[in-house]
């Protein structure tokens, strides 16, 4: 008997391994155990262990283990992932059908896909191989996610040959996570002490960006194909688009259907609308396609929706329970946020326990009280929400609900500002804040202290070793050997990671005290017009407003922040404890370039965050502002860019993409 040589081995094993991986995402036949499978790929990696130079790139042993990413290096789209306009009633379908009909000149098909409710992503395949793959971001640039997509079981490393492949070929889809692995994931991370994920979509997307592929890995993510950039494919329709994509190997929506009307596309919609529930994944609506790939040339584009497409949205999903309770929680800022405590209800297959009431003048307003049936949604399908009671189930006369006086958490006063929604918390040490405080603090647009999240943050409040933010940087090695699950080079990162946060400077201090209404660029705007923060300490409510941008509520907010004593002996712990809390002032108006010029920053710009554009603007003198006004010089505009951008064309304000801004400060 031969013995196989051991690339010959390892080839057949792959194939095998392949096999069974289509077998079991595109055909849902699967036709080996669990325990074949991992006996195969466990040989498979036994054989490139002893004998490397076999190893190939479309291995499937090559789906785990990637070096975590330092970031993310941009990811171009050949052609750009275009968003889709809304259609929420058979009366909406109904006009775009109107419109492609008039377009067109003619009456077309429809191919009808459920809309998956999960990360928009592309493929590319070169010579057949998994190459790269990346997120839609702003539909021109997204982030180069390769080795986390190359964890996803169903995304396949090699095309199948069943027909000519082109040497080039993008392909878009969504990854998802199953209902089911969401439900196991979330078991697990109960197990491990770990917080729940709150839906399946954004388990996924987070698990898309993990830095490390193997935690990607660990979400057993799926992905469904749903087009092609056409790389001299022969085919005309988006029907055979999509039967092509099976034959390459690709999973494809099993639920897709072709209409010959716009009947059989209101009938679909209102189908699957009913029958949501019964897939192991989540939808939010439809999407309809005109088939002829000629005719969605020639209809194109309106901005950055094309004409040829839309997403039917279904309704969000509601459901009649009794309110047991309203329960107040203190936000990180003090705020008092009405909680319903809600009688167990089923809302799409989601147990709601549990919903927001917004605040007191949303309750006086829609007459809820305790004891009423209530009307429950899950806004977006995600957020639960009591929209008001079923008065004709109303039983006597409950009383009226009343916002307390007092905080719960600490019995500190209550301040509820005239004409303003929200009461707040005067306490500014107040424990209830002390786990959200510290989340912000250590967030990536504030001090951006790595390996503090979620769940750090909550471990390192709840042992007592952060009671307030200073007491991160008095963290040392004993305090963490305490935290649950910290081992020696874990607190070492965390250490090293606290140290050069010191150097952030002054406006990401400011940004992470959590001051009512300074974000990321009012922290800036005050920075840079004090340079540090004794400074704008000792400046009163109406030096504050002569910083472009500032106005009343802004000032009397920072000023009333530190005119707090427990704040002031905060920041002086800061200081201290070494962290840095100034920062170079503007330049004044006969120097640097963009003195004297003010900025707005709207959308997704390809290679800068919002933080470093306005950085670099502020650095030449500039002024970053949140809002477009007369005074705006300029509107610096990146993918979806929103209001600002409209506004901003309607009084003629200058508009730059990231391209001109850095014409500008070069100039």
């Amino acid at each position: 008997m031969t013995t196989k040589r051991p690339e010959d081995r390892a080839l057949e094993l792959r194939r095998q391994i392949e096999d069974a991986n289509h077998r079991y995402y595109v055909l849902e036949d699967p036709q080996l155990s669990d325990a074949d499978y991992d006996e195969l790929l466990r040989e498979l990696l036994d054989l490139e262990d002893r004998y490397p130079e076999i190893r190939t790139s479309d291995s499937p042993t090559q789906r785990v283990g990637a070096a975590p990413a330092e970031r993310f290096a941009p990811y171009e789209h050949h052609v750009p992932m275009l968003s889709l306009a809304n259609a929420t009633s058979s009366h909406d379908l109904r006009a775009f059908d109107e419109r492609v009909r008039k377009l067109a000149d003619k009456e077309h098909s429809y191919v009808v896909e459920l809309k998956i409710d999960g990360l928009a992503t592309s493929l590319r395949y070169r010579n057949g191989k998994f190459e790269r793959g990346g997120t839609r971001g702003d539909g021109q640039v997204g982030e180069d996610v390769t080795p986390n997509l190359r964890t996803v079981s169903s995304i396949p490393l090699r095309l199948r040959a069943a027909k000519s492949v082109p040497d080039d070929i993008e392909v878009r889809g969504e990854v998802y996570l199953r209902k089911s692995d969401f439900e196991a994931l979330n078991r697990a991370r109960e197990q491990a002490g770990l917080p729940p994920f709150a839906n399946p979509r954004n388990a996924a997307s987070g698990g898309v960006r993990q830095l490390d592929p193997r935690l990607t890995a660990e979400r057993k993510l799926s992905f469904f194909a749903y087009n092609v950039v056409m790389r001299n494919i022969t085919v005309t329709t988006q029907w055979e688009a999509l039967q092509y994509l099976k034959d390459l190997g690709l999973a494809v929506n099993p639920n897709i259907a072709h209409c010959k009307s716009v009947d059989d596309v209101i009938a679909y919609c209102e189908q699957w609308e009913s029958k949501r529930d019964e897939l192991d994944y989540e939808i939010d609506g439809v999407v309809v396609k005109v088939d002829d790939l000629q005719a969605q040339e020639k209809l194109g584009a309106a901005g950055r929706d094309p004409r040829w497409a839309i997403a039917y949205k279904f309704k969000p999903r509601e459901a009649r329970t009794k309110l047991l309770d309203i329960v107040i929680t203190v936000g990180r800022t003090g705020t008092l946020n009405p909680n319903a405590v809600l009688e167990p209800v089923q809302i799409g297959g989601v147990t709601v326990r549990n919903a927001t009431l917004h605040n007191a003048e949303y309750i006086r307003s829609n007459d809820i009280r305790v004891g009423d049936t209530v009307l429950v949604t899950r806004a977006g399908d995600v957020i639960p929400r009591v929209v008001g009671p079923i008065l004709s189930e109303r039983k006597g006369n409950p009383r009226r609900f009343v916002m307390p006086d007092r905080c719960p958490v600490c019995g500190s006063d209550v301040d509820h500002p005239e004409g303003e929604a929200m009461s707040r918390c005067t306490n500014a040490a107040c424990p209830a804040q002390v786990l959200e405080r510290v989340r912000h603090f250590c967030s990536r647009g504030a001090m951006d202290i790595e390996g503090i999240g979620d769940v750090m943050a909550a471990q390192l409040t709840e042992l007592g070793l952060v009671r307030e933010i200073s007491d991160i940087y008095a963290l040392d090695e004993k305090k963490l050997s305490a935290v649950p699950r910290t081992g020696e080079k874990t607190i070492a990162n965390l250490i090293r990671n606290i140290e050069s946060s010191k150097s952030r400077g002054l406006a990401r201090v400011m940004t992470g005290l959590g001051i009512r209404f300074v974000g990321t660029q009012t922290a800036q705007i005050l920075a840079a017009d004090f340079g540090s923060i004794g400074d704008i300490a000792a400046a009163s409510a109406e030096e504050l407003q002569r910083c472009e941008g500032i106005g009343p509520e802004v000032a009397s907010s920072v000023s009333l922040f530190f005119q707090q004593r427990a704040n002031g002996a905060m920041i002086e712990r800061l200081r201290k404890r070494g962290v840095s809390m100034t920062a170079p002032k503007r330049a004044r108006a006969a120097a640097g370039k963009l003195a004297g010029k003010t900025f707005v920053l709207t959308g997704t710009l390809a290679n800068l965050t919002r933080d470093e554009a306005a950085a670099l603007i502020t650095e030449a003198g500039g002024k970053v502002t949140g809002s477009v006004s007369k005074k705006t010089d300029y509107v610096v505009a990146g993918g979806e860019p929103g209001s600002k951008y409209d506004k901003a064309q309607s009084l003629g304000v200058t508009i730059l993409d990231e391209k001109g801004l850095r014409k500008l400060l070069s100039s």
